[in-house]
């Protein structure tokens, strides 16, 4: 039996499938500079963060007007984008503790993750979360209103958004 050359070609492309990050090791986070001020959204950065999609017309420029540390990503001179934010994997590459990289509590403390999602254009937004325990927003971002089941709430693939509400959201 001869196997079609088209095989290898095939299982290479199915490998390449099973390695794409999943929801499990990565999450996205809006975070905004409101205003020009530094704004800090809290994350746990300790499996690292890139910049996926920048959604403002200011220049997001790794350690200018955008960085992350300890307590999360901020965001300056505004900055507001999409950042990939890798989940981290203790004792994986890069997540040991040593100089500079403290071990840290779970994300956003006891209270919970704190994570700013944001209405462009008026068009829904789903921000990724983990929400099986619940979502309350904590601060209303924007001048549309940000109304539970009208312009804000969350299900089992994160929080959304719509009608323009851009707001920080707690996720216990």
């Amino acid at each position: 039996m001869t196997l079609p050359k088209s095989l290898p070609v095939l299982a290479l492309a199915l490998l390449g499938l099973c390695s794409l990050p999943t929801s499990a090791q990565q999450s996205v986070l809006t975070c905004s500079s409101d205003n020009g001020k530094r704004n800090y959204c809290v994350a746990d950065t300790r499996g690292g963060v890139s910049l996926g999609r920048q959604r403002s017309g200011s220049p997001c420029i790794q350690n200018q007007t955008w960085g992350y540390d300890s307590r999360g990503i901020w965001v300056d001179r505004g900055c507001r984008a999409d950042f990939i934010v890798r989940a981290y994997r203790p004792g994986g590459p890069g997540n040991r503790p040593g100089p500079g990289r403290p071990p840290l509590p779970g994300p956003g403390g006891p209270g919970g993750q704190i994570i700013t999602c944001a209405s462009e254009n008026g068009r829904r937004n789903y921000c990724a979360a983990d929400t099986r325990r619940g979502v309350t927003l904590v601060k209303q971002r924007s001048g549309s209103a940000c109304v539970q089941g009208r312009s804000w709430g969350y299900d089992s693939r994160g929080i959304w958004v719509d009608r323009g509400c851009r707001a920080d959201f707690r996720v216990r």
